[in-house]
Protein backbone atom coordinates (compact mmCIF):
# COMPACT_ATOMS: atom_id res chain seq x y z
CA UNK A 1 0.00 0.00 0.00
CA UNK A 2 1.11 3.60 -1.06
CA UNK A 3 0.25 6.63 0.59
CA UNK A 4 0.45 9.85 -1.42
CA UNK A 5 0.79 12.21 1.27
CA UNK A 6 2.60 11.92 4.39
CA UNK A 7 5.96 10.17 5.93
CA UNK A 8 6.83 6.25 6.41
CA UNK A 9 8.28 5.44 9.60
CA UNK A 10 11.58 4.31 10.26
CA UNK A 11 12.91 1.44 8.26
CA UNK A 12 13.97 -0.15 11.31
CA UNK A 13 11.72 -1.50 13.63
CA UNK A 14 12.22 -2.89 16.96
CA UNK A 15 11.41 -6.54 17.62
CA UNK A 16 9.37 -5.30 20.71
CA UNK A 17 6.90 -2.41 19.47
CA UNK A 18 6.53 0.59 21.64
CA UNK A 19 3.72 1.42 23.48
CA UNK A 20 2.00 4.63 22.20
CA UNK A 21 3.44 6.90 24.41
CA UNK A 22 7.14 6.71 24.03
CA UNK A 23 6.63 6.03 19.87
CA UNK A 24 7.35 8.97 17.82
CA UNK A 25 5.13 7.21 14.98
CA UNK A 26 1.79 8.63 17.37
CA UNK A 27 3.76 12.19 17.77
CA UNK A 28 1.67 15.20 16.23
CA UNK A 29 3.43 17.13 14.24
CA UNK A 30 3.79 20.89 14.57
CA UNK A 31 1.00 23.35 12.16
CA UNK A 32 -1.60 19.79 12.40
CA UNK A 33 -4.32 22.23 13.19
CA UNK A 34 -3.62 23.17 9.08
CA UNK A 35 -4.19 20.45 7.78
CA UNK A 36 -8.05 19.40 6.87
CA UNK A 37 -9.91 16.72 9.08
CA UNK A 38 -8.62 13.15 7.78
CA UNK A 39 -5.42 14.31 6.28
CA UNK A 40 -2.87 11.73 6.73
CA UNK A 41 0.21 12.58 8.53
CA UNK A 42 2.81 9.58 8.82
CA UNK A 43 1.92 6.04 7.49
CA UNK A 44 3.97 2.63 8.30
CA UNK A 45 3.90 -1.11 7.36
CA UNK A 46 3.38 -3.28 10.25
CA UNK A 47 3.57 -6.73 11.23
CA UNK A 48 0.56 -8.07 13.39
CA UNK A 49 0.58 -10.83 15.80
CA UNK A 50 -2.53 -12.86 16.87
CA UNK A 51 -2.58 -12.33 20.41
CA UNK A 52 1.08 -10.73 19.61
CA UNK A 53 2.37 -13.79 19.25
CA UNK A 54 1.74 -15.39 16.07
CA UNK A 55 2.78 -13.53 12.60
CA UNK A 56 -0.33 -12.40 10.84
CA UNK A 57 -0.31 -13.05 6.65
CA UNK A 58 -2.34 -9.58 6.03
CA UNK A 59 -1.54 -6.58 4.29
CA UNK A 60 -1.54 -3.87 7.20
CA UNK A 61 -0.73 -0.38 7.45
CA UNK A 62 -1.03 2.07 10.23
CA UNK A 63 -1.93 6.07 9.87
CA UNK A 64 -1.24 9.12 11.81
CA UNK A 65 -4.23 11.54 10.68
CA UNK A 66 -5.94 14.83 12.11
CA UNK A 67 -8.52 14.74 13.91
CA UNK A 68 -10.97 16.39 16.07
CA UNK A 69 -11.43 16.00 20.36
CA UNK A 70 -15.33 16.47 21.28
CA UNK A 71 -14.46 20.20 21.86
CA UNK A 72 -13.33 20.67 18.51
CA UNK A 73 -9.98 21.07 19.14
CA UNK A 74 -7.34 19.07 16.38
CA UNK A 75 -5.98 16.22 17.71
CA UNK A 76 -3.65 13.43 15.84
CA UNK A 77 -4.72 9.78 16.13
CA UNK A 78 -4.13 6.40 14.47
CA UNK A 79 -6.00 4.04 12.06
CA UNK A 80 -4.70 0.51 11.26
CA UNK A 81 -5.81 -0.35 7.70
CA UNK A 82 -5.47 -3.93 6.73
CA UNK A 83 -6.10 -6.08 3.09
CA UNK A 84 -6.24 -9.59 2.31
CA UNK A 85 -2.75 -11.15 1.56
CA UNK A 86 -1.46 -10.10 -1.57
CA UNK A 87 -4.41 -7.86 -2.23
CA UNK A 88 -3.94 -5.20 -5.44
CA UNK A 89 -4.34 -2.29 -3.44
CA UNK A 90 -5.33 0.09 -5.95
CA UNK A 91 -8.53 -2.02 -7.09
CA UNK A 92 -11.94 -0.69 -6.01
CA UNK A 93 -13.45 -2.50 -3.18
CA UNK A 94 -15.76 -1.83 -0.18
CA UNK A 95 -14.49 -0.23 3.06
CA UNK A 96 -15.50 -1.01 6.59
CA UNK A 97 -14.40 1.04 9.62
CA UNK A 98 -14.92 -1.51 12.58
CA UNK A 99 -14.68 0.12 15.65
CA UNK A 100 -13.05 -2.28 18.42
CA UNK A 101 -14.45 -3.08 21.66
CA UNK A 102 -11.17 -1.17 23.65
CA UNK A 103 -13.17 -0.72 26.51
CA UNK A 104 -10.07 0.60 28.35
CA UNK A 105 -8.36 3.57 29.23
CA UNK A 106 -4.46 2.03 29.42
CA UNK A 107 -2.67 2.52 26.08
CA UNK A 108 -1.65 -0.76 25.18
CA UNK A 109 -5.39 -1.61 24.66
CA UNK A 110 -5.59 0.51 21.31
CA UNK A 111 -5.88 -1.75 18.17
CA UNK A 112 -2.53 -0.14 16.21
CA UNK A 113 -0.61 -1.44 19.44
CA UNK A 114 -2.47 -4.35 20.20
CA UNK A 115 -2.70 -5.68 17.22
CA UNK A 116 1.24 -5.49 16.28
CA UNK A 117 3.76 -8.73 16.58
CA UNK A 118 5.27 -8.71 19.76
CA UNK A 119 2.75 -6.13 21.69
CA UNK A 120 2.17 -7.03 25.28
CA UNK A 121 -1.52 -6.75 25.74
CA UNK A 122 -2.85 -9.87 26.90
CA UNK A 123 -6.31 -9.32 28.03
CA UNK A 124 -6.86 -6.78 25.95
CA UNK A 125 -10.31 -7.26 23.42
CA UNK A 126 -9.10 -6.37 20.22
CA UNK A 127 -7.04 -9.18 20.15
CA UNK A 128 -9.83 -11.18 20.07
CA UNK A 129 -11.77 -9.12 17.28
CA UNK A 130 -8.86 -9.54 15.07
CA UNK A 131 -10.03 -12.73 13.80
CA UNK A 132 -13.31 -11.14 12.93
CA UNK A 133 -11.77 -8.49 11.37
CA UNK A 134 -9.56 -11.63 9.31
CA UNK A 135 -12.55 -13.18 7.73
CA UNK A 136 -13.98 -9.72 7.03
CA UNK A 137 -11.09 -9.48 4.89
CA UNK A 138 -11.77 -12.60 2.63
CA UNK A 139 -14.88 -11.12 1.24
CA UNK A 140 -12.05 -8.99 -0.22
CA UNK A 141 -13.11 -5.89 1.89
CA UNK A 142 -9.94 -3.12 3.21
CA UNK A 143 -10.67 -2.89 6.77
CA UNK A 144 -9.68 0.60 8.85
CA UNK A 145 -9.76 0.29 12.51
CA UNK A 146 -8.87 3.37 14.42
CA UNK A 147 -8.00 3.65 18.14
CA UNK A 148 -11.38 5.46 18.95
CA UNK A 149 -10.48 6.26 22.15
CA UNK A 150 -7.70 8.12 21.39
CA UNK A 151 -4.19 8.04 22.78
CA UNK A 152 -5.48 9.71 25.65
CA UNK A 153 -7.83 6.94 26.74
CA UNK A 154 -11.35 8.97 26.92
CA UNK A 155 -13.27 5.62 27.12
CA UNK A 156 -16.86 6.62 26.88
CA UNK A 157 -16.60 9.94 25.69
CA UNK A 158 -19.07 11.53 23.48
CA UNK A 159 -19.00 12.33 19.50
CA UNK A 160 -14.89 12.01 19.91
CA UNK A 161 -15.13 8.42 18.71
CA UNK A 162 -17.00 9.35 15.70
CA UNK A 163 -14.69 11.97 14.75
CA UNK A 164 -12.17 9.97 14.72
CA UNK A 165 -13.84 6.66 13.29
CA UNK A 166 -14.86 9.16 10.19
CA UNK A 167 -11.33 10.60 10.01
CA UNK A 168 -10.20 7.21 9.95
CA UNK A 169 -12.36 6.61 6.90
CA UNK A 170 -11.25 9.91 4.77
CA UNK A 171 -7.18 8.44 5.64
CA UNK A 172 -8.33 5.52 4.29
CA UNK A 173 -9.66 6.61 1.51
CA UNK A 174 -6.89 8.79 0.54
CA UNK A 175 -4.37 5.36 1.37
CA UNK A 176 -5.84 3.64 -0.86
CA UNK A 177 -6.43 6.28 -3.52
CA UNK A 178 -10.13 6.06 -3.53
CA UNK A 179 -12.97 8.76 -4.11
CA UNK A 180 -15.21 9.96 -1.00
CA UNK A 181 -18.02 8.34 -2.66
CA UNK A 182 -16.30 4.69 -2.47
CA UNK A 183 -18.91 2.49 -0.52
CA UNK A 184 -18.24 2.45 3.00
CA UNK A 185 -19.68 0.98 6.28
CA UNK A 186 -19.47 0.82 10.13
CA UNK A 187 -19.44 -1.52 12.37
CA UNK A 188 -19.06 -2.44 16.19
CA UNK A 189 -20.06 -4.41 19.06
CA UNK A 190 -20.45 -2.98 22.52
CA UNK A 191 -17.69 -0.24 23.08
CA UNK A 192 -17.43 -0.38 19.57
CA UNK A 193 -20.96 -0.73 19.32
CA UNK A 194 -21.14 3.19 21.06
CA UNK A 195 -18.28 4.49 18.76
CA UNK A 196 -20.48 3.46 15.51
CA UNK A 197 -23.19 4.80 17.21
CA UNK A 198 -21.34 8.17 17.30
CA UNK A 199 -19.79 8.26 13.62
CA UNK A 200 -23.41 7.28 12.73
CA UNK A 201 -24.46 9.91 14.11
CA UNK A 202 -22.32 12.80 13.38
CA UNK A 203 -21.96 11.77 10.23
CA UNK A 204 -24.24 14.23 8.29
CA UNK A 205 -22.54 17.42 9.91
CA UNK A 206 -18.81 15.96 9.95
CA UNK A 207 -18.35 14.03 6.89
CA UNK A 208 -21.25 14.94 4.76
CA UNK A 209 -18.95 12.97 1.99
CA UNK A 210 -18.68 9.80 2.56
CA UNK A 211 -20.88 7.40 1.42
CA UNK A 212 -21.66 5.41 4.24
CA UNK A 213 -24.21 2.66 3.15
CA UNK A 214 -24.88 1.10 6.66
CA UNK A 215 -24.31 0.68 9.96
CA UNK A 216 -23.99 -2.91 12.18
CA UNK A 217 -24.16 -2.39 16.21
CA UNK A 218 -24.18 -5.32 18.92
CA UNK A 219 -24.96 -4.24 21.91
CA UNK A 220 -24.40 -0.93 21.67
CA UNK A 221 -24.71 0.53 25.02
CA UNK A 222 -27.61 3.21 24.66
CA UNK A 223 -27.90 5.01 27.55
CA UNK A 224 -24.19 4.91 29.19
CA UNK A 225 -25.47 7.03 32.67
CA UNK A 226 -28.24 3.57 33.51
CA UNK A 227 -25.08 1.05 32.15
CA UNK A 228 -22.75 2.52 34.44
CA UNK A 229 -25.11 2.72 37.91
CA UNK A 230 -26.21 -0.91 37.15
CA UNK A 231 -22.43 -2.30 36.85
CA UNK A 232 -21.30 -0.33 39.78
CA UNK A 233 -20.70 -3.47 42.45
CA UNK A 234 -21.81 -6.30 40.25
CA UNK A 235 -19.92 -8.60 39.00
CA UNK A 236 -19.27 -6.54 36.01
CA UNK A 237 -17.71 -3.57 38.50
CA UNK A 238 -14.64 -3.56 36.49
CA UNK A 239 -16.28 -2.05 33.75
CA UNK A 240 -17.87 0.71 35.02
CA UNK A 241 -14.20 1.66 36.78
CA UNK A 242 -13.31 1.94 33.44
CA UNK A 243 -15.82 4.13 32.21
CA UNK A 244 -15.44 6.39 34.86
CA UNK A 245 -11.45 5.98 34.25
CA UNK A 246 -11.86 7.20 30.85
CA UNK A 247 -14.30 10.01 31.92
CA UNK A 248 -12.19 11.45 34.29
CA UNK A 249 -9.88 12.00 31.57
CA UNK A 250 -12.25 13.74 29.14
CA UNK A 251 -13.68 15.69 31.64
CA UNK A 252 -11.47 17.91 33.97
CA UNK A 253 -14.31 18.83 36.21
CA UNK A 254 -15.43 15.74 36.90
CA UNK A 255 -12.34 14.50 37.43
CA UNK A 256 -11.96 17.54 40.43
CA UNK A 257 -15.19 16.16 41.39
CA UNK A 258 -14.45 12.60 41.87
CA UNK A 259 -11.07 13.38 43.98
CA UNK A 260 -13.12 15.82 46.31
CA UNK A 261 -15.81 13.01 46.96
CA UNK A 262 -14.83 9.44 46.59
CA UNK A 263 -13.44 7.36 49.22
CA UNK A 264 -9.78 6.54 48.88
CA UNK A 265 -10.47 2.83 47.86
CA UNK A 266 -12.86 3.83 44.83
CA UNK A 267 -9.67 6.40 43.47
CA UNK A 268 -7.61 3.81 44.18
CA UNK A 269 -9.86 1.41 42.07
CA UNK A 270 -9.46 4.10 38.94
CA UNK A 271 -6.02 4.41 39.21
CA UNK A 272 -5.57 0.43 38.86
CA UNK A 273 -7.70 0.96 35.50
CA UNK A 274 -6.21 3.37 34.15
CA UNK A 275 -3.07 0.71 33.78
CA UNK A 276 -5.01 -2.79 33.17
CA UNK A 277 -6.11 -4.28 30.06
CA UNK A 278 -9.56 -5.04 29.98
CA UNK A 279 -10.15 -8.68 30.98
CA UNK A 280 -7.93 -8.90 33.86
CA UNK A 281 -9.66 -5.90 35.26
CA UNK A 282 -13.01 -7.41 34.88
CA UNK A 283 -11.64 -10.87 36.57
CA UNK A 284 -10.38 -8.85 39.54
CA UNK A 285 -13.15 -6.15 39.81
CA UNK A 286 -15.99 -9.02 40.03
CA UNK A 287 -17.84 -6.95 42.56
CA UNK A 288 -16.67 -3.77 42.73
CA UNK A 289 -17.84 -0.58 44.00
CA UNK A 290 -17.03 2.84 43.62
CA UNK A 291 -18.39 4.99 46.36
CA UNK A 292 -18.01 8.39 47.77
CA UNK A 293 -16.89 9.06 51.47
CA UNK A 294 -20.76 9.28 52.54
CA UNK A 295 -21.13 5.34 51.30
CA UNK A 296 -23.64 6.34 49.26
CA UNK A 297 -23.34 4.54 46.33
CA UNK A 298 -22.62 7.94 44.60
CA UNK A 299 -26.11 8.73 45.04
CA UNK A 300 -25.10 12.46 46.13
CA UNK A 301 -22.28 12.72 43.63
CA UNK A 302 -25.04 11.85 40.88
CA UNK A 303 -26.88 14.94 41.75
CA UNK A 304 -23.53 17.20 41.76
CA UNK A 305 -24.01 20.11 38.41
CA UNK A 306 -20.78 19.51 37.27
CA UNK A 307 -21.18 15.56 37.01
CA UNK A 308 -24.86 16.05 36.06
CA UNK A 309 -23.26 17.92 32.68
CA UNK A 310 -21.27 15.19 31.95
CA UNK A 311 -24.13 12.69 32.52
CA UNK A 312 -26.43 14.52 29.57
CA UNK A 313 -23.46 14.94 27.46
CA UNK A 314 -23.04 11.24 26.70
CA UNK A 315 -25.70 10.01 25.68
CA UNK A 316 -26.51 9.55 21.95
CA UNK A 317 -29.74 8.90 20.11
CA UNK A 318 -30.23 13.16 19.14
CA UNK A 319 -29.11 12.51 15.83
CA UNK A 320 -30.06 9.89 14.51
CA UNK A 321 -28.80 8.42 11.43
CA UNK A 322 -30.43 8.66 7.22
CA UNK A 323 -28.52 5.71 6.07
CA UNK A 324 -29.48 1.90 7.58
CA UNK A 325 -28.54 0.21 10.66
CA UNK A 326 -28.62 -3.28 12.01
CA UNK A 327 -28.70 -3.59 15.55
CA UNK A 328 -28.50 -6.66 17.74
CA UNK A 329 -29.34 -7.21 21.28
CA UNK A 330 -29.22 -10.01 24.22
CA UNK A 331 -32.80 -9.99 25.84
CA UNK A 332 -30.58 -11.13 29.45
CA UNK A 333 -27.87 -9.17 28.38
CA UNK A 334 -25.70 -8.53 32.52
CA UNK A 335 -23.89 -5.42 30.86
CA UNK A 336 -25.84 -3.44 28.83
CA UNK A 337 -29.45 -3.32 29.81
CA UNK A 338 -31.62 -4.69 27.13
CA UNK A 339 -34.30 -1.60 27.54
CA UNK A 340 -31.66 0.93 27.28
CA UNK A 341 -30.75 -0.54 23.53
CA UNK A 342 -34.81 -0.56 22.83
CA UNK A 343 -35.44 2.97 23.32
CA UNK A 344 -32.56 4.28 21.20
CA UNK A 345 -33.92 2.14 18.72
CA UNK A 346 -37.30 3.67 18.96
CA UNK A 347 -35.81 7.01 19.04
CA UNK A 348 -33.77 6.24 15.72
CA UNK A 349 -37.49 4.95 13.76
CA UNK A 350 -39.16 8.06 15.16
CA UNK A 351 -36.70 10.09 13.22
CA UNK A 352 -36.95 7.88 10.03
CA UNK A 353 -33.80 6.04 10.18
CA UNK A 354 -34.30 2.13 8.54
CA UNK A 355 -33.66 0.22 11.04
CA UNK A 356 -33.72 -3.49 11.57
CA UNK A 357 -33.39 -5.22 15.26
CA UNK A 358 -32.99 -8.23 16.45
CA UNK A 359 -32.83 -9.47 20.26
CA UNK A 360 -31.80 -12.66 20.85
CA UNK A 361 -33.10 -14.68 24.11
CA UNK A 362 -30.12 -16.81 24.92
CA UNK A 363 -27.12 -15.24 23.61
CA UNK A 364 -24.80 -13.25 26.63
CA UNK A 365 -22.86 -9.87 26.05
CA UNK A 366 -20.02 -12.09 25.87
CA UNK A 367 -20.87 -14.91 23.57
CA UNK A 368 -23.20 -12.62 21.10
CA UNK A 369 -19.91 -10.11 20.26
CA UNK A 370 -19.19 -14.00 18.27
CA UNK A 371 -22.40 -15.59 17.66
CA UNK A 372 -23.74 -12.36 15.96
CA UNK A 373 -20.66 -11.79 13.63
CA UNK A 374 -22.20 -13.76 10.28
CA UNK A 375 -25.30 -12.27 10.71
CA UNK A 376 -23.88 -8.75 11.11
CA UNK A 377 -21.25 -9.09 8.44
CA UNK A 378 -23.97 -10.83 5.98
CA UNK A 379 -25.87 -7.84 6.11
CA UNK A 380 -23.28 -5.60 5.05
CA UNK A 381 -22.14 -7.61 1.94
CA UNK A 382 -25.88 -7.41 1.21
CA UNK A 383 -25.64 -3.63 1.07
CA UNK A 384 -22.82 -3.52 -0.55
CA UNK A 385 -24.30 -5.65 -3.09
CA UNK A 386 -26.80 -3.14 -3.36
CA UNK A 387 -29.66 -5.94 -2.82
CA UNK A 388 -33.02 -5.23 -1.61
CA UNK A 389 -33.10 -3.66 2.16
CA UNK A 390 -35.42 -5.75 4.20
CA UNK A 391 -38.60 -4.29 5.88
CA UNK A 392 -38.13 -2.50 9.38
CA UNK A 393 -39.01 -4.96 12.29
CA UNK A 394 -38.25 -5.97 15.83
CA UNK A 395 -37.77 -9.45 16.21
CA UNK A 396 -37.08 -11.64 19.15
CA UNK A 397 -35.46 -14.63 18.39
CA UNK A 398 -34.78 -17.47 20.55
CA UNK A 399 -31.04 -17.90 19.24
CA UNK A 400 -28.89 -16.29 16.07
CA UNK A 401 -27.02 -19.70 15.85
CA UNK A 402 -30.31 -21.30 14.60
CA UNK A 403 -29.75 -20.86 11.07
CA UNK A 404 -27.62 -22.78 7.88
CA UNK A 405 -25.72 -18.87 6.79
CA UNK A 406 -24.92 -18.98 10.67
CA UNK A 407 -23.52 -22.34 11.19
CA UNK A 408 -21.55 -21.60 7.81
CA UNK A 409 -20.55 -18.48 8.53
CA UNK A 410 -19.11 -20.41 12.29
CA UNK A 411 -17.08 -22.62 10.01
CA UNK A 412 -15.93 -19.67 7.92
CA UNK A 413 -14.54 -18.26 11.20
CA UNK A 414 -12.79 -21.50 12.24
CA UNK A 415 -11.08 -21.55 8.71
CA UNK A 416 -10.02 -18.49 9.25
CA UNK A 417 -8.88 -18.96 12.69
CA UNK A 418 -6.66 -22.21 11.74
CA UNK A 419 -4.99 -20.01 9.25
CA UNK A 420 -4.24 -17.48 11.65
CA UNK A 421 -2.68 -20.08 14.53
CA UNK A 422 -0.93 -21.45 11.17
CA UNK A 423 0.53 -18.52 9.85
CA UNK A 424 -1.19 -18.64 6.76
CA UNK A 425 -2.24 -15.79 4.13
CA UNK A 426 -5.46 -14.62 4.88
CA UNK A 427 -7.04 -14.23 1.40
CA UNK A 428 -9.32 -12.52 -0.38
CA UNK A 429 -12.01 -15.76 -1.31
CA UNK A 430 -12.83 -16.46 -4.91
CA UNK A 431 -15.75 -13.94 -5.92
CA UNK A 432 -18.20 -17.18 -6.37
CA UNK A 433 -17.65 -18.39 -2.58
CA UNK A 434 -18.11 -14.65 -1.22
CA UNK A 435 -22.23 -14.63 -1.11
CA UNK A 436 -22.96 -16.54 2.44
CA UNK A 437 -26.75 -16.37 1.48
CA UNK A 438 -27.20 -19.05 -1.12
CA UNK A 439 -30.37 -19.57 -2.68
CA UNK A 440 -31.03 -22.49 -0.10
CA UNK A 441 -31.27 -20.36 2.76
CA UNK A 442 -31.80 -16.64 2.05
CA UNK A 443 -36.07 -17.35 3.05
CA UNK A 444 -34.49 -17.97 6.38
CA UNK A 445 -32.58 -15.33 6.66
CA UNK A 446 -34.50 -12.80 5.64
CA UNK A 447 -36.68 -13.92 8.32
CA UNK A 448 -34.27 -13.21 10.73
CA UNK A 449 -32.55 -9.81 9.45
Amino acid sequence: MNVGAGEDGAAERPPEPMLPEPDPFYRAPRNMARSAPGTVLRSRPVELGLLGLIRQRVDARQLLYRSTDMNGRAEATVTTVLLPWGADPALPRPIVSFQCAIDAVASNCLPSYAFRKGARALGSVPQLELLLIEHALTRGWAVSVPDHVGTAGHFGSPREPGYRTLDGLRATLDLLGRPRDTPVALWGYSGGGLATVWAAECAATYAPELNILAAVVGSPVGDLESTFFRLNGSSFGGLATLCLAGLRRAYPDLDRSLRAHLDSASLALLDRAETSTTIPLLLRGAGSRLDDTDGTALAILRTAPEVRAVLADIQPGDHPPAFPVLAVQGVHDLVIPVGNVDRLIDRYRAAGTPVRYVRDLIGGHISLALLAAPLLENWLGDRFADRPLPPDTTETVLSLTLSASAVRGYLALARVLVRAVAGLPIRERPEKTKDAWNSGDKEQAARIV
